[in-house]
């Protein structure tokens, strides 16, 4: 019988994600905001240059019954910081670069439906003058790029990769929570602020869901080159 003295000590969760956190911090924060801003500029180019006349996305039952909320705005824009969390939560180079190759990829699927199949959201009957915070967005992202929701997807795909990190690391089951109710809040945030239609989150989740199977433990070798 192993006596309690040699038993392995099993580091705190928090005491391991702070460890995580530390592990290349200076590359994910580089490479975290480097990546994000690349994507905008491949982001707006494509919706600025579409390769044909963008479709109306048509509303649903859903679209109708989500009323309109400026207070919707910020949980909108927290995306750009959540999705900074699983890069930041990376254990190693190779995990790190499992997720910069999976965001990249899923980035280019979208921006690449967003160019051949150009989208739009339809144009609301709101006077957006009610709305000063929301008339910003309108102004610098015109609704363009709907189909699927890219906002949405990286939300989703964010929120597996962290379940994952937190669960190897024994993180309580309200951390897990917080997770995907900030995950949940983001995609709601999408309908709030008008800037994307049911049609748009469930592509948006199609999406992610598709990019979490490849990532997965057994089919990861599909995506991770060289690691």
């Amino acid at each position: 019988m192993t006596p309690l003295s040699s038993r392995p000590v099993r580091t705190p969760w928090h005491a391991a994600l702070a460890r995580r956190i530390a592990t290349l911090w200076v590359t994910k924060m580089l490479g975290t905001t480097l990546g994000i801003s690349g994507f905008f500029v491949l982001y707006f180019w494509v919706m600025h240059h579409p390769l044909g006349l963008p479709l109306t996305m048509p509303l649903t039952a859903v679209d109708h019954w989500v009323p309109l909320s400026e207070d919707a705005l910020p949980l909108y824009a927290s995306l750009w910081l959540y999705v900074g969390l699983a890069p930041a939560l990376a254990k190693d180079r190779a995990e790190l670069l499992l997720h910069a190759q999976a965001a990249a990829l899923m980035a280019a699927i979208g921006l690449a439906v967003f160019w051949l199949f150009p989208t739009v959201v339809p144009v609301f009957a709101v006077d957006w003058t009610q709305y000063p915070s929301l008339q910003f967005l309108k102004s610098t992202d015109a609704g363009g790029n709907a189909f699927p929701s890219l906002h949405v997807s990286f939300a989703v795909f964010t929120a597996v990769l962290m379940t994952r990190q937190l669960r190897s690391v024994d993180a309580p089951g309200w951390v897990l929570a917080l997770n995907w109710l900030w995950a949940a809040g983001i995609v709601y945030s999408t309908l709030a602020t008008r800037q994307h239609v049911l049609l748009d989150v469930l592509g948006g989740t199609a999406l992610a869901g598709f990019m979490s199977w490849i990532t997965g433990p057994a089919r990861r070798r599909l995506i991770l080159v060289g690691a």
